[in-house]
């Protein structure tokens, strides 16, 4: 095949300090699950940025430091500019958190899209910014290439209004404060995957539990978003990496009133020194803190109460999930803690075995795609997330309508 004929979809994923990037095949049918190419740059705007991909490269990455992201943003693109060898990118599709009020389909970008993005920034602050920069870069250096925003807000666009809805004066759901929900991209890949898995089970009453440096929890019947832990903003529902989750409202005025913490402050404890992190004081990772279980002293003590209350409110979480469906066929864990951290998964199974959960603890110590025992009440499973491939099917449905 003529390489110039060979079309290719990129995906970008632009977080804060880091830039994941995976190449697809745009007219590949159906679209594979894994990308033909992907990486990262790690530690954009610190000191020792790193560059590493699939093909095996792994190495520091000159960064300017006046301008760390854009130039993060030129490496990944002349490693891709020379990966293609004739193949061209026939789409581009950015992971957008947060979609507002507006936006619940794939949509194509321009300078007006983004504007209106670039409005939603205060409800994700700290992941909302940065595919805009992507965007306008592309937009101003290839305004031929087909650029998608695809929302993780989107997946809950199904819940129905007694769960949008906030508690507040009815004027501000007017207004458009309401709850909204995240992590939709890794839940939509699980209507995929876990039917290709579990069969029927998937259609019945699911529960997908994405733990990451973000986290939160989705119940799903027949695949559809009925509930979710996230709210209005990523700060709500789970304890998570270095964000509360839920909080009781009265202590963020406590802070402010009393303690006189500028918001800016209160901004910064809220997002950055919470959650795993600010409770341990070791790390916002719970492979790191469970080393220090045993450690004497405040250490130890601040280590088990950390991993502890981490456990505790996904449990908690569960339940409350699971009175809302009316009981649970499925529990899946997926994402960086779900799929990679044995110990996290086997405390809040064990909190469950009041409702008949058994684990397999070999199943489990090897991160099995079911981890449950046979005479279980609820299945226990372990799907590898890909917010990537369905970002990539999304761009490439929009690529075969511009065709037809």
């Amino acid at each position: 095949m003529d390489p110039s004929s060979q079309r290719l979809i990129v995906v970008l994923n632009c977080g804060s300090s880091s830039i994941k990037f995976a190449l697809f095949d745009a007219d590949a049918s159906p679209l594979p699950h894994a990308p033909r190419w992907n990486g990262k740059v790690q530690g954009v705007g610190g000191s020792s940025p790193t560059y590493e991909d699939s093909a095996g490269e792994r190495c520091p990455v000159a960064l300017d430091r006046e301008h760390p992201y854009t130039s993060a943003l030129s490496a990944i693109r002349e490693r891709i500019a020379a990966w293609l060898r004739g193949r061209r990118v026939a789409g581009v599709a950015h992971r957008v958190v947060h979609g507002g009020a507006s936006f619940f389909e794939p949509t194509v970008v321009n300078a007006s899209v983004i504007a209106q993005l670039r409005a939603l920034i205060p409800l994700a602050p700290l992941h909302q910014p940065f595919p805009f920069k992507a965007m306008s870069l592309l937009l101003e250096q290839q305004p031929e290439v087909l650029q998608v925003a695809c929302f993780d807000t989107a997946f809950h666009r199904t819940l129905e209004p007694v769960e949008q809805v906030l508690p507040l004066p009815y004027a501000a759901w007017q207004r458009g404060l309401r709850r909204y929900g995240f992590h939709g991209l890794s839940y939509d890949y699980m209507t995929y995957a876990l039917p290709e898995r579990h069969g029927a089970l998937a259609r019945g009453r699911v529960i997908v539990a994405h733990l990451g440096g973000g986290a939160s929890l989705c119940a799903m019947r027949d695949l559809r978003s009925v509930t979710t832990t996230m709210g209005f903003s990523a700060l709500d529902g789970l304890m998570m990496g270095t964000r509360t989750g839920a909080l009781d409202p009265g202590a963020v005025l406590y802070l402010m009133e009393i303690e006189k913490l500028s918001l800016e402050e209160v901004g910064r404890i809220l997002y950055h020194e919470s959650g795993l992190l600010g409770v341990s004081g070791i790390s916002d990772e719970p492979r790191v803190i469970v080393q220090h279980e045993g450690d004497d002293g405040e250490r130890g003590e601040r280590a088990r109460l950390a991993l502890a209350l981490y456990v505790r409110r996904i449990v908690r979480e569960i339940g409350s999930l699971m009175a809302v469906l009316g009981g649970l066929d499925l529990l899946v864990f997926t994402a960086g803690v779900g799929e990679h951290n044995a110990f996290i998964r086997e405390r809040v199974c064990a909190a469950m075995a009041w409702l008949g959960v058994t684990i397999d603890a070999e199943a489990n110590a090897e991160h099995r795609t079911t981890i449950s025992r046979r005479d279980s009440a609820i299945t226990v499973a372990v799907e590898p997330t890909n917010e990537e491939w369905v970002c990539a099917r999304d761009a490439q449905a929009l690529l075969q309508r511009r065709t037809c």
